[in-house]
């Protein structure tokens, strides 16, 4: 069963890295955090490994000790790395923030491969490195891919804001890892409610976290607590994690950001679902039919029309292209890029300015929104749909159309409301389609999301089957059918063949529609 909760972390092994949504940037280097002055042994091992092992050469900062000037403190502090048998294991120190801005002093960390803040007081490190040489040098290393490492008071060190020095509220802290509060004591719960933007991470004595990329992964003997405040029309959310669960970064400062917006997403009244001029080709993947491509390219203006290929990955954009040719398109361009900054260049998407229709490939969604949400690619794309060309696409490229885009976890696609990463590209306003749908059983999927939104049309497309959509008219074209999903109708009794060839009856929360039929979208009623 699918899951529509409210925080939606979602715990399974992450796939390859990709490109950062707005204002969002992937770590350049590791991060290994621990909640107390007991470094947990698989914590250590995580980041001797980072730091290259025998070849390690760890600096560590004990400034956050009180008794730091004291010699045999810090040798305590040096002693378990030492006993680890790196190439190297020195210290670095002061109270002054003169001396931290002396590049000499600095020249310790300039060919380390790992650093390490012992635990201890946050405010002793704020004061004597935020601002200096040493915070610039750090974020240096970090840079070129140095692990960074910290226990309990140095870890809250490496958020965007820390509490310091006993403080009521928190202050601006090293932002090694931005968008985060890092804390182990129940003030995070104020702390987040006072500064919705960010997401708590709380580290209780025992726990551990990796971080690499955008993902993060708990280890440790004690679990860890997510928290991000309310917002968009939800509580605060908490969500606690045992060692082996997985987080992805962005999700969880997308639902962060989102819950502090103005106007956060899901609105409590989409407009209505009408296509206002051109037309919408959404198929439910696993294939397609003659028909339904030429039902697109002819929307397209003609078989030698334009059309802009956007695929989900660099690799599959020939494939996309050449799949289109298939069916008769004779010029066709792929556009791909996972920079933002290029997805904004008038220059990058010039051929959108002059394509008769654009195509959006499969595989995972999420890569779309990484890549051209908000950026001049998605703005350009709707400008075709506005001059009366078409937009097409299959599968993810289906469920990017739709103004609540389903299954957008970047972790797995078995989460049908992941929080940050429920906004489609909105060709169709006022809906919610998912893909694949008969094929992989997702009927029940549906029916969660539409119980959690009940202000969309839910749309589930079969495989090899289409939606075309002009104005708030959706006709079936394929092989298969749909179903139309709207709260405010009572289930109604259906029937299918089940696979021993049996006849089974069933209460369905939707209305299905076979090929030649039309539904209207403002309307949610079938067209007879």
């Amino acid at each position: 069963m699918v899951r529509c909760a409210a925080l939606l972390l979602f715990f399974v092994v992450a796939g390859p890295a990709h490109a950062a949504p707005p204002d969002l940037a992937e770590l350049p280097g590791p991060l290994v955090l621990t909640g107390g002055k007991e470094v947990p042994k698989d914590v250590a091992a995580a980041f001797f490994e980072l730091a290259g092992k025998d070849k390690a050469r760890i600096v560590v900062i004990p400034t956050a000790i009180k008794d730091a000037e004291d010699p045999d403190v810090v040798a305590e502090e040096l002693k378990p790395w030492g006993d680890l048998k790196p190439a190297s294991v020195t210290s670095l120190h002061t109270r002054e923030r003169k001396t931290a801005d002396d590049p000499e002093f600095v020249k310790v960390l300039a060919d380390a491969t790992g650093v390490w803040f012992c635990n201890g007081h946050t405010d002793r490190i704020l004061n004597a490195y935020r601002g200096t040489l040493v915070e610039k040098e750090l974020k240096r290393l970090h840079g070129r891919g140095v692990v960074i490492g910290a226990g309990g008071g140095g870890n809250a060190a490496i958020g965007t804001i820390a509490f310091a020095g006993g403080a009521e509220k928190p202050a601006p802290a090293l932002d090694v890892l931005p968008g985060f509060l890092v804390e182990r004591k129940e003030q995070i719960v104020g702390a987040i409610a006072d500064n919705p933007a960010l997401v708590g991470l709380q580290i209780p004595d025992g726990a551990g976290v990796v971080i690499r990329g955008r993902t993060m992964r708990v280890i440790g003997d004690q679990p860890i607590t997510i928290r991000i405040a309310k917002g968009a029309g939800k509580p605060a959310a908490a969500q606690v994690a045992k060692a082996g669960s997985i987080f992805d970064l962005f999700q969880l400062r997308r639902a962060a950001l989102n819950r502090a917006a103005e106007q956060p997403f899901p609105p409590a009244k989409p407009k209505d679902a009408v296509v206002e001029k051109g037309t919408l080709v959404i198929v439910g993947g696993g294939g397609t039919t003659q028909k339904i491509m030429d039902a697109f390219l002819t929307a397209a203006g003609g078989k030698d029309a334009l059309i802009v290929v956007i695929p989900t990955t660099e690799t599959a954009g020939p494939g996309d292209a050449a799949y289109l040719r298939k069916f008769g398109a004779t010029n066709v361009k792929v556009l791909f890029t996972t920079d933002r900054k290029l997805a904004n260049d008038p220059t990058f998407s010039e051929a959108l300015m002059k394509a008769g229709g654009v195509w959006f490939g499969g595989g995972r969604q999420w890569r779309f929104v990484d890549s051209f949400e908000g950026a001049l690619v998605q703005k350009r794309c709707h400008e075709v749909l506005a001059r009366g060309g078409a937009i097409g696409g299959s599968s993810a490229g289906a469920s990017i159309q739709s103004e609540y885009m389903p299954r957008g976890h970047p972790l797995g696609n078995t989460v049908m409301a992941a929080e940050g990463y429920e906004k489609g590209f909105g060709f169709l306003p006022g809906c919610a389609v998912d893909q694949h749908f008969f094929a992989r059983e997702r009927r029940a999927d549906m029916t969660g999301l539409i119980q959690k939104y009940p202000q969309y049309l839910g749309i589930g497309i079969d495989e090899s089957t289409a939606i075309v959509v002009t104005g708030s008219t959706a006709e079936v074209m394929g092989r298969s059918r749909v179903a139309f999903y709207d709260s405010k109708k009572k289930p109604r009794v259906n029937y299918e063949w089940d696979a021993a060839g049996r006849l089974v009856w069933f209460d369905a929360d939707y209305e299905e529609l076979t090929v030649g039929e039309k539904y209207d979208l403002k309307k949610r009623e079938r067209i007879k």
